[in-house]
């Protein structure tokens, strides 16, 4: 397997021009995810970004975050903590609210998810703006856990969301400048 050509991952990427709305480029990841070997690609490559920083688990933003997230913690043999929209968890929870570019969204997580001293690991599909990632990591920060890395497979570099993350490192596979 070594002597395997690496896979491009950004060739598997498909970009849907004015979606969700007019002016707006998707980079949409279900051509990589209907690929196993890029797939497993990826995967592997967060794990290898991620392992170094020994997170005791991942967590993983609601939806896509959730497909990645959970692959890298099985992958590295960790838990893997759901960050999901509000009223969609069992449990008593902690909810964080974030700016949008019009108006404010809400995501939650539950209160016993980590306990303070965990070492984390977040994991989403892409980071844009950073709003809902900063959101993440602000929530897993008041349950006292220590937030090592924020990983994505994408990011649209130019919408500048590192900012957002505060000192949290950021892993990233593919830019978008």
């Amino acid at each position: 397997m070594s002597d395997a050509k690496p896979i491009d991952l950004r060739a598997l990427i498909r970009d849907i021009p004015d979606f969700p709305k007019p002016g707006i480029l998707f980079r949409d990841v279900a051509p990589l995810l209907g690929n196993g070997p890029g797939f497993r690609a990826c995967i592997r490559q967060l794990c290898e970004r991620l392992a170094p920083l020994r997170p005791q688990v991942i967590a993983g933003i609601e939806s896509r975050g959730f497909i990645f997230g959970a692959a890298v913690a099985a992958e590295l043999g960790i838990g893997f903590v759901p960050i999901r929209k509000p009223g969609k968890l069992p449990w008593k929870t902690r909810k964080e609210s974030y700016a949008l570019e019009y108006g404010t969204d809400a995501i939650e997580v539950h209160e016993d998810a980590v306990v303070p001293g965990t070492r984390v690991a977040l994991v989403d599909d892409l980071l844009a703006t950073g709003g809902t990632a900063g959101a993440a990591i602000k929530l897993l920060q008041v349950l006292g856990a220590d937030v090592v890395a924020a990983a994505f497979v994408i990011e649209l570099a130019f919408l500048q969301g590192r900012a957002r993350l505060g000192s949290v490192p950021c892993q990233v596979l593919i830019a978008y400048e």
